[in-house]
């Protein structure tokens, strides 16, 4: 059995491998359903838990577009918009709600998916995920720290005891800073349901137009 430093290390080893898809390697020609599965699950294999997960399957992106969380494809054809949008809806599915993502993305794909001019989507995803990196090294520290400060706990209990214990600290530890982070998120995404509705609610009503008859 793997003592916890053998488990931190491993961790950590583990993190260092993770990576983005990079926008060069997201084909620059539309993409039939299969064509998108095979890429996303080539692509992101790496970061399924089990071996026989499941990136993306065809149900699951019909569920997206039929829950206008994906644009609908054309043709029956998914463009490089399409393969950016599902990319951020596949880091978010296991975090937040349909309807937190929904949210959270429309107004994104609203104003950037296929954009004639300025900012495009392919513009955003380069900017956010230049940072991965630097955001990897903060969350391999914030990691050593919590498994720091759980290897100091519980140092009274017997030496059988002292691991189970101390792992079970560092997982509480990560997992408090993860539930904490979920609510500040969802904060934000109520706050921009709230600014969304206000605006609908402040847009000048159509007056309906009169038939003949009620001429």
């Amino acid at each position: 059995m793997k003592n916890n430093e053998e488990l931190f290390r491993n961790l950590t080893a583990r993190l260092s491998d993770l990576d983005y898809i990079h926008p060069e390697d997201i084909p620059g020609i539309d993409l039939y359903m299969d064509q998108v599965t095979t890429f996303m699950e080539q692509h992101l294999e790496h970061s399924k838990r089990y071996p026989q997960d499941k990136v993306l399957t065809k149900t699951m992106i019909n569920n997206y577009a039929k829950n206008n969380l994906l644009p609908p494809p054309e043709k029956k054809k998914y463009s490089r918009e399409h393969m950016l949008t599902l990319i951020f809806i596949y880091y978010y599915k296991n975090l937040l709600s349909i309807g937190d993502i929904q949210t959270l993305l429309k107004p994104i794909t609203d104003r950037y998916f296929r954009a004639p001019s300025g900012l495009c989507l392919t513009d955003i995803y380069e900017e956010l995920f230049s940072l991965e990196r630097s955001q990897l090294n903060c969350l391999e520290e914030e990691a050593r720290r919590a498994y720091e400060t759980a290897s100091q706990t519980f140092s009274q209990a017997a030496e059988d005891e002292r691991e189970l214990l101390q792992r079970f600290a560092f997982i509480c530890l990560l997992g408090f800073d993860v539930y904490m982070k979920k609510h500040i998120i969802e904060l934000l995404i109520d706050d921009i349901a709230s600014e969304e509705k206000e605006t609908k609610n402040n847009r000048p009503k159509k007056t309906p137009k009169k038939n003949r008859d009620e001429e």
